[in-house]
C-alpha cells in the first residue's frame, strides 16, 4: 500500500515516509525526502564525467554560413564553423545566436548553461547505472563573443561541438520515438531523471546523435516542478504532462518513482513547446534558410 506525497506528488510505499508522516494520512504526508532532503539528488562523491566540451577557445564560421544559418528554431539561428585552437582545431563546431531582441541578453545564456548543467548531473548518475554498454554524453557549450575585427564584434553565442546523425527522441510535452534501443534507453533516462531528482526535474527534449561507442545529446530541456528553466520548462503541468504519455520498459527500473495520476496538459508535438515567446522574429531570412524545429 502506497500513499501519494504531499509536496512531490509522488505515489510511495510507507517506508519512504516517517512514522509520524505517515499517520497523518492521504493529503497531508510528506516523503522522508521532502521533509529531510532527497538524498537521491546528491551527487556521487566520484562521479563520472559526461560532458562534451569544446576544448578549444578560437573557431571560424565563414561569412555564408552566418547570413544563411543551415538551421534555426523559435529564437536562435545555427551555423556550422570549424575550431581553430586546442584539441579540436581542424573540428566541426556550431555556433548558436539569439534572433533579434535577444543578442545581448544574458539571462538566455544564464538559462541554457544552468539546464546543460543540470543535465549533465543527472546523464553522469545514469551512466554509473552501466543500463546499457555505452555512455550517454552531453554536449556543454560555452558563451563566446565575436572579436573586435568581426562584422558582429561585440555579440555573445553558444559554442559547441557538432553532432554528426541528428535525431530527436523526445520533446518537452511527451511525444516521443520509441522505436529501437538507444531511443527506449532515452525514454528510460527521461524517467531516471524524475526518480533521482526526488521528482523535481523531468530531463527531456532530447536529441542528438548516434555513434560507434556513444550517444551524444544537446539542447536539453529541464522541467520543474518551480518552472526555473526558461520559457521551455513546463513547470508541473508539464511534468505531468510528459508522464502521461511515457509507457515505460525494459530499461527503466521497478523502484523509480512516477508522478501520481499524470494527466495530459499539452499537445505531445515533436517540436520544443515554450509558454510565453517574448524574443521577436529577426529580419526574414534567405530562402535556403531552413527551419529546423529541434534547435
Amino acid at each position: 500500500m502506497g500513499c501519494v506525497c504531499a509536496d512531490c506528488g509522488r505515489d510511495l510505499p510507507q517506508t519512504s515516509y516517517t512514522s509520524n508522516q505517515w499517520s497523518k494520512g492521504l493529503g497531508l504526508s510528506r516523503c522522508a525526502g521532502c521533509v529531510h532532503g532527497h538524498s537521491s539528488d546528491t551527487p556521487a562523491i566520484q562521479q563520472s564525467d559526461s560532458g562534451r566540451y569544446n576544448d578549444s577557445v578560437n573557431a571560424t564560421f565563414p561569412h555564408d554560413a552566418l547570413n544563411s544559418p543551415f538551421a534555426s528554431g523559435a529564437f536562435r539561428w545555427v551555423a556550422k564553423g570549424v575550431y581553430t585552437s586546442g584539441a579540436r582545431s581542424g573540428q566541426a563546431c556550431v555556433l548558436k545566436w539569439f534572433k533579434t531582441g535577444a543578442v545581448f541578453e544574458d539571462d538566455y545564456f544564464a538559462l541554457d548553461i544552468k539546464a546543460v548543467d543540470r543535465a549533465l548531473e543527472i546523464v553522469n548518475r545514469f551512466n554509473e547505472l552501466n543500463i546499457v554498454n555505452k555512455n550517454v554524453k552531453i554536449n556543454v557549450p560555452s558563451v563566446w563573443m565575436f572579436d573586435k575585427t568581426a562584422s558582429r564584434a561585440g555579440q555573445k553565442a553558444l559554442v559547441e561541438p557538432f553532432i554528426q546523425n541528428y535525431q530527436k527522441f523526445n520533446s518537452n510535452t511527451g511525444w516521443k520515438d520509441d522505436w529501437g534501443a538507444w531511443p527506449q534507453v532515452m525514454q528510460a533516462l527521461s524517467h531516471f531523471s524524475y526518480h533521482v531528482s526526488g521528482g523535481n526535474h523531468v530531463l527531456c527534449d532530447l536529441q542528438g546523435g548516434i555513434y560507434q561507442h556513444e550517444l551524444v545529446l544537446s539542447d536539453p530541456v529541464i522541467l520543474s516542478r518551480t518552472g526555473d528553466y526558461g520559457v521551455t520548462d513546463l513547470g508541473r503541468d508539464g511534468i505531468s504532462s510528459f508522464f502521461s504519455q511515457h509507457n515505460c520498459n525494459q530499461h527503466c527500473r521497478p523502484n523509480w518513482t512516477k508522478p501520481a495520476n499524470p494527466r495530459l496538459h499539452f499537445n505531445p508535438v515533436p517540436g520544443t513547446t515554450m509558454l510565453r515567446r517574448t524574443v521577436p522574429t529577426a529580419a526574414s531570412r534567405p530562402s535556403d534558410t531552413r527551419d529546423y524545429r529541434n534547435w
